[in-house]
C-alpha cells in the first residue's frame, strides 16, 4: 500500500487547510486510515482515525471540534479538514494505513502498517 499526503503549507492562526491522502489501494474502503503529526523535537503523536467504512471516526482532544476526518472511496482519498489552526498545531502530518485498526488504539502508531511521506503545515501567530 502507497500513500500520498498532500495539502500541507504556510497558514495564519484561524485559517483553515484540507489534507489529503490517496492511494489506489482505498478502493472499496478496505483500510482505516489514521492521521498523526510530529512537531519540532516532539514525538509523532495521533491526530485522527476514519473507520474502513467511514462509520466510525477518532479524534485527539486537541483538534476536536476543530479538525473533521472524511472519506471518499470513489476518489481513493481520505481528508483532514483543519479549521481554527493555531501555532501548536505546526507540525508534519503524516496519514498511515491498515485494515485492521482497533477502536480503542486509534491513534497509536502501532496499529499502522503503512505509512505514507509527511506534508507539512505552518501555522503563524
Amino acid at each position: 500500500v502507497q500513500l500520498q499526503a498532500s495539502g500541507g503549507g504556510l497558514v495564519q492562526a484561524g485559517g483553515s487547510l484540507r489534507l489529503s491522502c490517496a492511494s489506489s489501494a482505498f478502493t472499496s474502503g478496505y483500510y482505516a486510515i489514521g492521521w498523526f503529526r510530529q512537531a519540532p523535537g516532539q514525538e509523532r503523536e495521533g491526530v485522527s482515525m476514519i473507520s474502513s467504512s467511514g462509520a466510525s471516526t477518532h479524534y485527539a482532544d486537541s483538534v476536536k471540534g476543530r479538525f473533521t476526518i472524511f472519506r471518499e472511496n470513489a476518489q481513493n482519498t481520505v481528508y483532514l479538514q483543519m479549521n481554527g489552526l493555531k501555532p501548536e498545531d505546526t507540525a508534519v502530518y503524516y496519514c498511515a494505513a491498515d485494515e485492521f485498526v482497533r477502536s480503542e488504539f486509534a491513534l497509536l502508531e502501532s496499529e499502522y502498517a503503512y505509512w505514507g511521506q509527511g506534508t507539512l503545515v505552518t501555522v503563524s501567530s
